[in-house]
């Protein structure tokens, strides 16, 4: 599910985080932030997301009505963002921030984002998989946010990145606040067991390839 979000980039507080995010996705493809998203945001989000949990949809491989459930490539359950609630739309209005700044300084042509919670219960996992594939998808820059409060390294659920050469590259503790930002088709990942309940958001931004009346990203 898109979410096309209009608007102009509002200089303030995030210059310098946005700014880190574009030199890293320009250096190296990828970037971890451990600290310094809006600390309201983060909370509201994380309250939501364990309030909600329990009604959460299971999460399917695949997009649109090519989407099926596979417990053997993944066992997250998901619920999409819309906007509605306060929460929604603090997270929605800071990633078009981020993708209006993204677009001036890297010329990437984000045009619009989709985004979930999810909930991975004790022991479940989401198998090596890639975002995107090469000229197969629209889908240019992944971000993940972690809403998990005192995590503890023994307790898992890591983000593990790979190269394409099947080289594991990162590592990221699925702590309260971090976000992961990287380029959709050029690294693989999956996520490790947890012994607890673990909380994130996923999103995508994804380019405009609307053609002969078929709008694309489709809802």
């Amino acid at each position: 599910m898109s979410t096309v979000i209009q608007g102009h980039f509002q200089h303030g507080g995030d210059d310098l985080l946005f700014a880190k995010i574009a030199n890293d996705l320009e250096a190296q493809g990828y970037c971890v932030v451990p600290i310094g998203l809006p600390e309201k945001m983060i909370s509201l989000l994380a309250e939501q997301v364990r309030k909600d949990a329990d009604h959460f949809d299971e999460a399917g491989v695949g997009r649109g009505t090519d989407s099926i459930q596979n417990s053997f490539v993944r066992r997250d359950k998901i619920a999409w963002i819309e906007g509605k609630t306060e929460a929604e739309k603090l997270w929605l209005n800071w990633t078009n921030d981020l993708r209006l700044y993204l677009n001036r300084r890297l010329l990437l042509g984000l045009f619009s984002f989709e985004s979930h919670f999810a909930c991975y219960e004790p022991s479940a996992f989401y198998r090596k998989h890639l975002d995107a594939f090469r000229g197969q998808a629209n889908r240019i820059l992944s971000t993940v946010l972690y809403l998990n409060s005192g995590w503890l390294p023994e307790e898992g659920g890591e983000l593990q990145m790979y190269n394409f050469d099947n080289e594991p590259l990162l590592k990221v503790t699925p702590q309260c606040g971090s976000l992961v930002v990287f380029l959709s088709e050029e690294f693989p990942h999956e996520v490790l067991p947890a012994s607890r309940h673990r909380y994130s958001v996923a999103g995508w931004y994804r380019l405009n390839q609307s053609i002969n009346g078929v709008i694309d990203p489709p809802t």
